[in-house]
């Protein structure tokens, strides 16, 4: 859990609205939140915290490592805790599910691509689209 010296460390003072956005983030178990979903959790939780400092928060966390922000085909920006581990996305198309997960023999396979073609993978993404089965929730 991220604490107050962890925000002073990466370099950001320990303010109520970043304790308060740190927490929702930590605490969601569905990992991946849009910044109306951390604004629709402090409202519910009865903090007075504007829109716009949420969207602020986040950029500001994302820059210091300690989120990470993912684009997937909807458009819309979502953020989970930045694990230190890298992992890939299922998403399904119909209801937004996100399922993340490792597989070592597709890590190893995209490196033996860039081995052949002579590059050296500095960073990657995947992310598979799809629908969730046997039953999806939309």
């Amino acid at each position: 859990m991220v604490q107050s010296e962890d925000l002073r460390k990466a370099g950001l003072k320990a303010t109520l609205p970043r304790l308060r956005i740190l927490t929702i983030l930590e605490e969601n178990t569905e990992r991946h939140m849009s910044a109306e979903d951390v604004y629709r959790s402090l409202l519910d939780a009865g903090d007075e915290i504007g829109l716009a400092t949420v969207y602020r928060v986040l950029s500001q966390f994302q820059a210091a490592g300690l989120v990470e922000k993912h684009h997937f085909e909807d458009g819309h920006a979502v953020f989970e805790m930045g694990s230190g581990e890298h992992h890939d996305h299922l998403v399904c198309v119909k209801c937004g599910k996100i399922v993340e997960f490792v597989d070592d023999i597709i890590e190893e396979r995209q490196q033996t691509v860039a081995d052949k073609y002579g590059f050296e993978i500095t960073d990657h993404s995947m992310v598979v689209y799809g629908i969730c089965k046997p039953t999806c929730e939309s």
